[in-house]
């Protein structure tokens, strides 16, 4: 809009000035303001590509998923660009399958094909229907495959080709600086219309007292074309030719710096966005905790214990008998979707998901040996874990005859499986009453603290057993019962805080059981005595009329569904106005994170589709990187804000000169070419300083702005106008003073007197820029100025 009317300006000016001055004295106002017109589109231009390469980098950089893979004898981490075909992929539940190949071996795996085929029904992927297509995710099971095609060559390469991603809508803020920049032009033009009014009504105040009022000559027309090219310049002095510079320069600016605190944005709007938010509804996993489950304490044998790393793993199997420890050993190293692998350097790497790799560190801690315990029982037959039946299972032959079925899984599910247990003497012994109750306080304590509980158990089976039976759901004995805990990342309980004085509600909304869930939100400091925990299936039962009374409330959101985190998410941006931020790492998320305001997915933890649906990606999973987005956001804001303000005190001071000099003399002081000067040269320059300034802590002190916030505020306005007035009336002063000083009367009076008006003009901006950025800037921003 600004340039738009800045090239109508320069059309006119042009036209007017040659029909008066003639070529090339009267196109100098014209040609100044294209110049400035080149200047801003080349400036932004320049900086739309640089941003466009930046974003073409963090594009590469956003997809750059690793995956573990086998190639040259080792299991390694790599990312899918460095894959070729003939590597062999492990994929598990979850994965999205990086290329097209073969499947080599593997257990009940189902592959969702939807976002290829569109068909919502799971494919069975088994040696008679072996292939694995780019793009799918693995629904249940886990496997290996052989890669065949990788790239643009695959199936998904193929349907990316076909597609163009759209460009970006308009952010809020820049809606609010083009209502800004109209609301200013449309001033501007009504003072440019009471300017040509006025001097048009003393022309003919002048004819009409010299009687020639009937009688037009060219000498008239001229006068008339310059006081139209003086309402042309009243125009131009009133439009604020720095914003879209301002805007472009602070995104670009946040953009990049966000970048550096490891949250990679992909749409502009969330530079902004995230300022304004007033809730955050988090993932627990990964985001509020570190996402590294660790075996802290442990029922064996019936006694209960706390892992300690520290200390020798000697001192804690002294009370277990050694029976026991090995029996322990073979269910933790072979009942495992994970690996112990030596890497290239020479060290031991666990290698498989977050549950496996904490019990494969407990076996490493109680002496085990991986590669021996898998080497000496023969694999008959694997059930993965799946998110149903909450346990996985396997079948072994062991060495000196015999088949063993080893189970672990969710506490609840393999006790009810279990009829007998193992005792402090090693002795299995039929599971009592007492027994249950034990086993079952100890599983409740253990919750109570924030722990994840899984039970071990074992069962001997006949000789007759095929690997085309199912493993048996009952009749096991229970080997003990391990707490793993993924401790609270560092800095998590104070960024929690800083948000609560910020205005901003977080709550917690995970798939776990409600006590963990209560334990983690209390450690964080999210879960207060003014709050309420929830339970997903309760929360979906629960009528509009109640849910209105209940959401304010709820701070903590256990065992939801993607319909629960939806639902609750839909409700706080429609029903309560809120601008609600949602983290989530899972495909299951990504209904959440489409529908929130701004969608924050997770860099390591997250799947593809919760990174496609999401605004901002946090490359290290931390909620504290949460936070330095939401500072950026209010940053962001801010700095545009002082920069308008900064504008618009130009514009007003300039506005009020020329319409009072004109109105009262004929002519404006200050030219296009003068004005344009001051704002493209010197304005740039305050914009540099004020929308690069970076965050402080100071910003989340404040309460977000929210939906409905004003841009330029009611101080902002008392400011402008203050330090406008003050700018005129020194203006104005030294204008009079100048006059009396040199006793202007000559033929070039009225050059030497706007020339000392605009040099008065210079000199109050730069007065009064550098006390106005001294003012709401830092030491940091006075220098780089």
């Amino acid at each position: 809009m600004t340039l738009i009317i800045l090239a109508v300006c320069a059309l006119v000016s042009l036209i007017v000035g040659i029909a008066m001055e003639g070529w090339p004295a009267g196109a100098h106002d014209g040609l100044g303001i294209v110049a400035s017109i080149l200047l801003v589109v080349f400036v932004t231009a320049t900086s739309d590509y640089r941003q466009s390469l930046q974003f073409r980098d963090l594009d590469k950089e956003k997809k750059k998923i690793s995956i573990q893979v086998t190639r040259n004898g080792y299991r390694q981490k790599m990312s899918i660009y460095d894959l070729l075909p003939g590597d062999i992929v492990h994929l598990s539940i979850g994965d999205q399958v990086p290329a097209d190949g073969l499947f080599v071996s593997g257990f009940c795996v189902s592959i969702d094909e939807s976002s290829l085929t569109g068909e919502s029904e799971p494919v069975m992927i088994s040696a008679e229907n072996p292939f694995l297509l780019s793009g799918t995710k693995v629904q249940d099971g886990s496997c290996k495959m052989m890669i065949t095609t990788v790239g643009m060559k695959t199936q998904w390469g193929k349907l990316m080709a076909t597609l163009s991603e759209g460009g970006d809508d308009e952010t809020p803020l820049q809606v609010k600086l083009n209502g800004v920049a109209t609301f200013i032009g449309k001033i501007g033009l009504v003072f440019a219309v009471v300017t040509f009014a006025v001097l048009v009504q003393g022309l003919f105040s002048r004819k009409l007292g010299e009687g020639t009022h009937w009688s037009w000559s060219g000498d008239d027309a001229l006068e008339m074309l310059e006081f139209f090219a003086i309402a042309v310049t009243i125009v131009v002095v009133a439009v604020p030719e720095g914003l879209p510079l301002a805007v472009t320069l602070s995104l670009a600016f946040a953009m990049k710096k966000m970048m550096n605190d490891k949250a990679l944005v992909r749409h502009l709007a969330a530079c902004e966005t995230m300022g304004s938010a007033t809730c955050i509804c988090s993932d627990k996993t990964g985001t509020l905790t570190t996402n590294h489950m660790t075996v802290v304490k442990s029922c064996i044998c019936m006694n209960v214990k706390d892992v300690d790393r520290q200390s020798d793993a000697s001192s804690f199997c002294s009370e277990i008998p050694d029976s026991t420890v090995k029996l322990l050993l073979q269910s933790i190293f072979n009942n495992s979707g994970g690996e112990v692998v030596i890497n290239k350097e020479g060290k031991l790497e666990i290698l498989g998901s977050p549950t496996d790799a904490a019990l494969l560190e407990f076996g490493l801690f109680l002496g085990g040996d991986f590669q021996g315990e898998r080497q000496a029982p023969k694999l008959i037959k694997v059930e993965p874990f799946n998110s149903t039946k909450k346990r996985m299972g396997v079948v072994l032959e062991l060495p000196g005859g015999g088949l063993r079925a080893h189970t672990k899984g969710a506490s609840e599910i393999i006790l009810a499986a279990c009829d007998k247990v193992i005792d402090s003497n090693g002795e299995v012994v039929p599971l009592d009453e007492a027994s249950i109750d034990h086993l079952k306080a100890t599983i409740n304590q253990f919750a109570s603290e924030a722990l994840r509980t899984l039970c071990l158990a074992y069962m001997e089976l006949e000789n007759g057993f095929s690997p085309n039976d199912p493993i048996p759901l009952s009749g096991y004995t229970c080997i003990g019962i391990v707490g793993i805990k993924d401790p609270v990342r560092p800095g998590v309980k104070e960024s929690v805080a800083i948000c609560r004085s910020a205005g901003i509600t977080v709550r917690m909304v995970t798939g776990d059981n409600i006590n963990t869930a209560k334990a983690i939100a209390r450690e964080c400091g999210i879960l207060t005595d003014e709050g309420i925990a929830i339970e997903g299936p309760d929360f979906r039962e629960k009528s509009e009329e109640e849910l209105v009374k209940l959401i304010p409330k709820i701070q903590v959101m256990a065992r939801s569904s993607p319909l629960d985190k939806h639902t609750l998410v839909k409700h706080l941006r429609t029903t309560f106005g809120e601008v609600v931020a949602v983290t989530g790492d899972g495909t299951n998320d990504a209904p959440a994170l489409h529908e929130a305001d701004i969608g924050l997915a997770m860099g390591i933890a997250g799947t593809e589709v919760a990174k496609e649906s999401a605004d901002v990606i946090i490359l290290d999973d931390n909620f504290s990187t949460i936070v330095t987005v939401a500072k950026w956001g209010r940053s962001v804001y801010i700095n545009i804000q002082k920069f308008v303000q900064f504008q618009l005190t130009v514009n007003v001071v300039a506005l009020i000169v020329n319409f009072s000099s004109a109105c009262l003399t004929g002519n404006a002081p200050l030219t296009a070419v003068q004005l344009l000067w001051v704002n493209m040269i010197m304005d740039t320059l305050g914009a540099l300083a004020l929308a690069t300034e970076p965050p402080t802590d100071e910003l989340m002190k404040r309460v977000p702005v929210g939906r409905g916030g004003n841009f330029i505020s009611n101080v902002m306005w008392r400011n402008i106008l203050g330090q406008s007035l003050y700018q005129f009336l020194v203006i104005w002063y030294l204008q009079v003073e100048g006059k009396a000083i040199f006793q202007l009367n000559g033929p070039d009076s009225d050059l030497i007197l706007n020339t000392i008006i605009f040099n008065s003009f210079v000199f109050c901006q730069v007065l009064l820029k550098v006390l106005f950025v001294n003012f709401v800037s830092s030491t940091y921003v006075i220098n780089e100025w």
